[in-house]
């Protein structure tokens, strides 16, 4: 099945929202503590559940 033609930002909207919570985590992890702490998991954890995600979907 033909999927029909997307747009740039449509393309580009979830890699640059993974990144954003990637720089995100890390800054939180880099400078603080307490809350900073539990924003730098969820930050960082973005991309590892991206990955999992897009491969159970490849997978199915």
């Amino acid at each position: 099945m033909k999927r029909p033609p997307q747009s740039l930002g449509q393309i580009f909207a979830a890699p640059l929202l993974i990144a954003t919570a990637s720089v995100v985590g890390l800054v939180c992890a880099l400078t603080g503590e307490g809350w900073r702490d539990a924003v730098s998991w969820a930050g960082l954890a973005a991309p590892v559940t991206a990955t999992v995600w897009a491969i159970k979907t490849r997978l199915s």
